[in-house]
């Protein structure tokens, strides 16, 4: 295909501004921001506008570049040298936040694509369009060159195409990460297909460096494939330093320049000037770099219309943010104000208790007016009292301070409570003393005409209610049910038999869905990312730019996979993994990362969504690289259905 070639008209095209999502920064260094532009291996990359109106783009460095201070100095060093270059060709640096504690960069904004998307969205450019690219590309890197900077990472992804030519962006900043402590530990800063020979064995770089990275990104944009062809990394830098260039794809008379800017020695490379030369006094251009309405197709053309509409006010709020105080609604459901009726469940004064070895009958006051608080929010969910209780037993003959007012609010605020008066109370207490705390629940059971037949009778411990009808979801209190985003709720506190078993879930759980039904949505479906660049869309198992928005997606890095806020991770010991023993395990065995080193060829892991609770199955195909971030795996998307 080649960029003439009309585009399928139902293909849906990815937003340009997309929503900023929830772990997105609303404002850096008093700029707001409005968009989401994409994202790379450096950092992440917003819109926004000067105080005068003008568009920037603003890049947040990763944090795991921030943390380190030999990259810091580096980075402030190479900013500074940045803001020197004024070339016509460059995206000018405005502005960098370089103290911050992820730094930033703030540069002019470029209403165009990248040329990576140009290739891989409308295939190879005409013999003219490539030229004139590669004359101002060639007069970005002499304006670069000129402040002694060398950019280290030109490649597709890092040059924009306007209406008005070519603009070369992120341009020191490999310098900075590259010269840091971070390349030895799996961070290389440099893509494969366009490193230099030199760079790819770890040798000095100079200004011929980035004319091979010119010469390879041509080769490309002329013939749609690398010149050193696609795979495994190491596999084309072996080619990279070894082997001639393929230029099969690339017309005849653009193959003799292009050999000369991929020469293996430094020396043999032409000098920007040169390139420009040469394009200049090429027949398809005329003698003349002009860039005229008609030096790029129509296609591309409409694309940078589309990109110059730019949104013209802040965004307002997304409603994942508005859900963001969603964990704090389930707990007034615990504590909520004291009602209008809490007079009806107030036992009259009584004289202290007691406490002393051996059985005396509990004062009123002591334990009255606490029992329906602890058994009110739980309704029909029999674990209950175990879960609760268990804190008062050691002191049934030391009764609890009077001040428990607030699980009296609690309990008070079910109406099926109203009608229970003091006495009842009184001799539930007295059978609590008597035959225990489950015989206590199984009397107040049976006086409760509203409910259904107790779990616990005759004091059976959590492991009968397991299977009991009465632990049913749909039983429960719409109080008591778990926040949508899956946060600690009334039911973490009401948890099945397996919360008196077992330490819990892990901190920002959600209620344990392993009595759940899980259907498969899609199963084993294999995908290869070739580099950090790319995400694996859990939602349909696809992989795709980092550049595209995703609501629930796994992000290869250089040393180990990011995944959104909201979902827990587990890595299994085992040689198979269910979504339910998925479920299970990330309850009691969470993992904070997933680092390649922990996951070799054919090893499993899962993520869970904490708002749905649907479930990923992952099966290492080939295990992540750490200087690209390629990695190749197999999906299962499995949903809960409650």
């Amino acid at each position: 295909m080649t960029a003439d070639t009309p585009r399928d008209a139902a293909a849906p095209l990815a937003p340009v501004f997309q929503p900023l999502l929830p772990e997105d920064p609303r404002e850096v260094g008093g700029y707001r921001l409005f968009a989401r532009l994409g994202a790379g291996g450096m950092g992440r990359v917003y819109l926004s506008y000067t105080p005068g109106g003008r568009p920037v783009a603003l890049k947040v460095v990763r944090p795991e570049f921030a943390e380190d201070f030999e990259f810091r100095r580096r980075f402030a060093q190479e900013v500074t040298n940045a803001q020197r270059i004024h070339g016509l060709y460059t995206a000018q640096v405005i502005d960098s936040g370089l103290d911050a504690d992820a730094p930033w960069l703030v540069t002019a904004y470029v209403p165009g694509p990248s040329l990576q998307q140009v290739i891989r969205e409308h295939g190879a450019l005409p013999v003219r369009t490539v030229l004139l690219l590669m004359g101002g590309i060639a007069e970005a890197l002499q304006a670069i060159h000129s402040v002694e900077v060398v950019h280290r990472d030109l490649k597709p992804a890092n040059v924009l195409i306007a209406g008005d030519g070519p603009r070369v962006i992120d341009f020191g900043i490999a310098r900075a990460a590259d010269a840091t402590a971070l390349t030895g530990t799996g961070f290389r800063i440099g893509s494969p297909a366009f490193m230099a020979p030199e760079q790819a064995q770890g040798r000095a770089v100079t200004p011929a460096t980035d004319v091979f990275a010119l010469g390879a990104l041509a080769a490309y944009v002329a013939g749609g494939t690398p010149p050193f062809g696609e795979g495994p990394e190491t596999a084309v830098l072996y080619r990279v330093v070894h082997e001639p260039p393929v230029l099969d794809g690339v017309p005849a008379d653009l193959r003799q320049l292009l050999l000369r800017c991929l020469a293996k020695s430094p020396e043999d490379r032409p000098r920007p000037a040169e390139i420009i030369e040469i394009a200049r006094d090429h027949p398809a251009v005329g003698g003349q770099l002009r860039f005229a309405d008609d030096w790029l197709p129509q296609q591309i053309n409409t694309e940078i219309t589309r990109r110059a509409d730019l949104p013209k006010t802040p965004p307002t709020p997304l409603p994942v943010a508005a859900q963001t105080p969603a964990p704090p609604t389930a707990a007034p459901a615990v504590a909520p104000p004291p009602p209008a009726t809490l007079p009806a469940f107030t036992p009259p004064p009584a004289a202290p208790p007691q406490p002393r070895q051996g059985f005396v009958p509990p004062p009123l006051g002591s334990y009255g007016a606490p029992q329906p608080a602890h058994e009110a929010p739980t309704g029909p969910v029999i674990p209950t009292p175990p879960t609760v209780q268990v804190h008062q037993q050691p002191s049934f003959d030391t009764p609890p301070p009077a001040p428990v007012l607030p699980d009296t609010a609690a309990a008070s605020s079910q109406p099926r409570r109203k009608g229970v008066s003091w006495k009842v109370l009184l001799t539930v207490a007295l059978v609590m003393a008597v035959g225990g705390t489950a015989g206590g629940v199984a009397l107040v059971k049976q006086m409760d005409k509203g409910s259904g037949p107790s779990d616990t009778a005759g004091g059976a411990g959590p492991q009968s209610t397991a299977s009991s009808p009465a632990a049913s979801p749909a039983e429960h209190s719409p109080a008591a049910l778990p926040a949508d985003d899956g946060s600690p709720s009334a039911d973490d506190a009401v948890a099945s038999d397996d919360a008196s078993a077992s330490p819990g879930p892990a901190a920002g759980g959600s209620a344990s869905p392993r009595k759940g039904h899980y259907t498969a949505v899609y199963t084993d479906k294999e995908g290869v990312a070739p580099s950090s660049s790319y995400n694996f869309d859990l939602l349909t198992g696809k992989v795709v730019s980092s550049e595209v928005s995703l609501s629930w997606d796994l992000s290869p890095s250089y040393s180990h996979f990011n995944w959104p806020s909201g979902t827990d991770a587990y890595i299994a010991r085992a040689a198979t993994l269910s979504p339910e023993e998925c479920s299970a395990a990330i309850d009691q065995e969470p993992v904070a990362d997933l680092k390649y080193d922990d996951l070799p060829q054919g090893k499993y892991f899962c993520l869970r969504n904490r708002s749905n609770l649907n479930v990923v199955i992952v099966k290492v195909l080939e295990q992540g690289n750490t200087s690209s971030g390629a990695v190749k795996l197999s999906l299962s998307y499995y949903r809960n259905d409650g």
